[in-house]
């Protein structure tokens, strides 16, 4: 049997090392499949989505309305905000008012975060940084305020940074949905057969995960750029859960009504409905 490499780009943190783990490390007989993975920071898996680099991506939900044409949402794999999700901070106490027209370092204009803030606030000056270096903007002055992703979500306080804004608590409070962020997508001219078989191999790895925690914490964490253990824990378990398994129906809303809000307002351009390959 011909052998076939699949390329799978995901981030370098606990969550995706989390979720990936099984296929990482061999657990599971993927048959015909072998799997390369490719880490890089999700702005420049956005921006490869754009020219279909990969088979397999993960990729912001704000840049699948970009390459719906060319890549399927997978019905699982997704980071899945409950009430919480990206936060804008500063070193100072501000009030969220106060931030329109501010300078705002934000970790790439095709990541959820900078789609969601652009509802939030209509108007603020754009600071573009890689994700690791919104606080060390705020910090050197060169902006007033920084979105932050990833674990800096929960590591904030430790540089000495104020929480202004939880955008993810916002879209609940104007929305009673979950906040879709991230997502898993396949390449659709690979064909609908072999993207189910790739599919089912993914989902294997979630689910292999989840039920082996301790293994896949203790191999995830090795991504978490200094973050403690218990940190990580809890990173991983906002972000790797029972949402990550399946995208219900409840998650799916989100992501339609995020959309429709997004070209309503005319931060998109075209009115994206999802499409995930069945599972």
């Amino acid at each position: 049997m011909e052998t076939r490499l699949i390329r799978i780009g995901h981030s370098p943190d606990p969550d995706d090392a989390f979720m990936f783990y099984a296929l990482a490390k061999e657990r599971l007989d993927t048959g015909r499949f072998r799997f390369q993975h490719i880490l890089e920071a999700i702005d420049t898996l956005n921006r490869w989505a754009l020219k279909g680099r990969l088979e397999v991506t993960a990729l912001s939900v704000h840049a699948y309305t970009y390459v719906a044409d060319r890549y399927i949402l997978l019905p699982h794999g997704a980071s899945i905000g409950r009430n919480y999700g990206p936060i804008i901070v500063a070193k100072r106490r501000l009030d969220p008012a106060e931030l329109r027209g501010k300078r705002i370092a934000v970790p790439g204009t095709m990541t959820t975060a900078f789609l969601t803030l652009r509802l939030y606030l209509s108007e603020f000056q754009v600071v573009e940084v890689p994700f690791d270096q919104v606080f060390d903007a705020v910090d050197r002055g060169e902006a007033d305020a920084g979105l932050v992703i990833h674990e800096g979500q929960l590591t904030f306080e430790s540089g000495g940074f104020t929480k202004l804004v939880d955008l993810g608590a916002w879209w609940y409070e104007q929305t009673a949905l979950p906040l879709p962020l991230g997502a898993n997508a396949i390449r659709k001219d690979l064909g609908e057969p072999c993207c189910l078989e790739v599919s089912n191999y993914l989902q294997a790895s979630i689910d292999y995960g989840l039920a082996h925690r301790q293994q896949a914490l203790d191999y995830a964490i090795q991504f978490g750029r200094g973050m403690e253990a218990t940190l990580a824990d809890r990173f991983v378990g906002m972000y790797v859960n029972e949402d990550t398994r399946a995208c219900i129906q409840e998650s799916r809303q989100g992501l339609e009504h995020l959309f429709n809000m997004a070209w309503e307002q005319g931060v998109i351009t075209t009115r994206i409905r999802p499409e995930f390959l069945p599972g």
